[in-house]
């Protein structure tokens, strides 16, 4: 492949993805479901069906080795700013007992709905030689992700962070995010077993080794770092430099274990000393990178991954079975887990809204399982219009919760 045609393949993702965002943020929906959305429209859903020739000689087999490397890079620098962002606020901290409940009950209905769906789907969607229950799992932890990042920010768009709702919600969601990121090791950690038990074994050692070589060895290296080198928690490009040999060297180390690099980048992130001058400075320095120019690359690799059979026959009502389910499970589980914190119903309903938003963080869990061979192409496109539905449902179900909770507070008592 020419550096021609990997300029040109940038230009077509960066400006669909812009262009895209864009029509959806005047939608008053979250750029990153326009972004999302540009992905289907690059795949062969869309522009393959539309423009067959020129698909094939922008996307075509063989011509992904630089966009691959490149959407890897993205979703790594984006994770470790993931796992840098993760620490308890004071006001957060408050409502642990509460947030529980949201978080519990938003991974337990969904997740008990999905086990009764698929025996369903497992015979034809399942790839040939994976079992039945590390396929269920996995599509278990796909529906009970919620996307913590998507939900900060349609809060922020709404000036809602500090309603009780949404107070809530986010800590609710850092709950849920906890269960399905460990749900996911495990799965993947399982799917390794194809390979006999010894080497589910290595996988299991390399992870402990992990984290203590993390916790007891480089969190306490890079805080005398920062500490000696950037006090004020400005890091100079010595320290940045540091800094992304030891998220690439962990993001490696997950890699060679099976257990896919976001692991390691999200890992190394929650390793790091907590100092909110440093997270500011660091992410000021990676997102811009990560969010406008790399991650618009996952999404399109996302949607060339995609596939048409997903839209046709049995798989289409598959398609509608697992939205379905994947969203009446989220807006139930986190509604009854908001009324038993104490919140009235319409912020109930507001609350099940917000945790059912995926976005971003769904793309990279199914990513994930098509690597690892977990999930085929037809389900991978299924699981990416549920994530694109329901993160598109989140604002619109917001806005009919607070009208409702409106005309109940303005009717006349008696």
């Amino acid at each position: 492949m020419s550096t021609t045609t990997l300029l040109l393949q940038l230009i077509v993702v960066l400006g669909t993805a812009r262009a895209c965002g864009w029509l959806l943020r005047y939608l008053h929906q979250p750029q990153v479901v326009g972004e999302m959305a540009a992905g289907l429209l690059l795949g062969p859903a869309v522009l393959g069906a539309l423009l067959p020739e020129l698909h094939g000689a922008l996307f075509g087999k063989g011509m992904l080795v630089g966009l691959n490397a490149l959407s890897t890079l993205g979703l790594v620098l984006f994770m470790f700013v993931i796992g840098l962002e993760i620490r308890a606020p004071g006001g957060l901290r408050a409502q642990v007992k509460s947030a529980g409940s949201v978080g519990v009950l938003s991974v337990l209905v969904p997740a008990g709905l999905t086990l009764g769906m698929t025996p369903a789907l497992y015979p034809a969607l399942a790839p040939q030689g994976v079992g039945f229950w590390p396929f269920a799992l996995f599509v278990v932890a796909a529906v009970s992700i919620t996307a913590f990042p998507v939900m900060a920010r349609i809060l922020k768009d709404k000036g809602m962070t500090q309603t009780r709702f949404g107070q809530l919600a986010l800590a609710g969601a850092a709950v849920v995010d906890v269960f399905a990121w460990v749900m996911l090791a495990l799965v993947v950690a399982l799917s390794g077993a194809a390979e006999g038990y010894g080497a589910l074994l290595t996988i299991t050692l390399g992870t402990v080794g992990l984290l203590l070589v993390l916790y007891f060895f480089v969190r306490p290296l890079y805080a005398r770092l920062l500490a000696a080198k950037a006090p004020e928690g400005e890091p100079s490009l010595a320290v940045l430099a540091a800094l992304m040999l030891g998220l690439l060297g962990c993001a490696a180390a997950t890699e060679w274990l099976h257990l896919h690099a976001v692991f390691g980048a999200f890992l190394f992130g929650a390793a790091m000393p907590r100092d909110e001058r440093l997270l500011r400075a660091v992410t000021q320095r990676v997102e811009p990178m990560s969010i406008v120019m790399l991650m618009p690359i996952f999404f399109a690799l996302a949607g060339l991954s995609t596939s048409p059979a997903a839209f046709q026959g049995g798989a289409l009502g598959a398609m509608v079975l697992v939205v379905a389910v994947a969203s009446i499970g989220k807006l139930v589980g986190g509604a009854l887990g908001a009324r038993a914190a104490g919140l009235n119903g319409p912020e109930s309903m507001a609350t099940g809204a917000l945790m059912n938003a995926r976005g971003l963080m769904e793309l990279i869990v199914i990513k994930v399982g098509l690597d690892v061979g977990l999930i085929g192409q037809d389900m991978f496109t299924i699981l990416l219009v549920m994530a694109l539905v329901t993160t598109a449902m989140t604002s619109p179900l917001i806005n009919l919760a607070l009208r409702v909770g409106s005309r109940v507070a303005s009717r006349p008592i008696g």
